[in-house]
């Protein structure tokens, strides 16, 4: 039963009474949030991360389309191909992001919400997540204000945005801008690396720091959000790290 009361009409509302400019500022849904989603696979992605991906929020009346699926390519080879056809498409090429997202990584519900708050300084951001086994570092490499530029795994800040100068690309929002680039080598943005160098060096990169590298020598900024907590999958063995 209801309290007994006088009523005086206000019918202001919730929300219109509140401070909302600064709710929607954080949230940014009034922007163009327009988001493909690739992925790199074998072919086979398993239950518990497509699971995770089926309870992601995406933002209301916004473009978010995919995941678009690269089956069975190198990974290196699979991201270029699929932003070269993404950006010879006269609508694809028009989205403001792309969204990296790798079939053993299981993302928070608002985990790409919480990317959109967080990129408004940087050209990319990236979800918390470690590499597999009991001795596992955070995706999270390199001090920005380091010289000269490194890729050392840092502790990232709980809660929280880390600057850095290179991500993993399990969860990893991108500026598409950044990617159109032209002092990128077209359809070679990324590549795994392998080799030794005239001077008898060793230089092994994967697909992703070798990315954040030429990016971070144009001048791209990176960080990762603490606040999206990522896991990752090792299917084999039945562990969430």
């Amino acid at each position: 039963m209801t309290k007994p009361q006088i009523i005086i009409p206000d019918n202001t509302g919730f929300h219109n009474s509140s401070d909302y400019t600064k709710r929607l500022e954080k949230e940014k849904t009034y922007r163009d949030l327009s988001t493909i989603i690739v992925c790199p696979t074998r072919g086979m992605i398993p239950a518990r991360i497509v699971q995770s991906w089926q309870g992601m929020i995406r933002p209301m009346n916004q473009k978010v389309m995919g995941p678009i699926f690269m089956e069975g390519m190198e990974v290196g080879e699979a991201y270029n191909q699929v932003i070269k056809m993404i950006l010879e498409n006269e609508e694809l090429s028009k989205f403001k992001f792309i969204l990296t997202l790798e079939e053993d990584n299981a993302p928070p519900p608002d985990g790409l919400m919480k990317l959109y708050e967080s990129i408004d300084d940087y050209d990319a951001v990236g979800g918390l997540y470690w590499t597999k086994g009991e001795g596992g570092q955070p995706m999270c490499y390199g001090d920005p204000k380091a010289v000269p530029l490194n890729f050392i795994p840092q502790i990232p800040l709980p809660e929280s945005l880390t600057p850095c100068n290179g991500l993993g690309m399990g969860f990893t929002l991108f500026r598409m801008e950044m990617l159109k680039d032209k002092r990128f080598e077209y359809g070679s943005w990324f590549k795994t690396k392998q080799e030794v160098a005239a001077n008898g060096a060793v230089q092994v990169y994967t697909q992703d720091l070798w990315f954040f590298q030429k990016a971070r020598e144009f001048g791209y900024k990176f960080a990762c959000d603490a606040r999206v907590r990522v896991g990752h999958y090792d299917a084999s063995n039945q562990v969430m790290w």
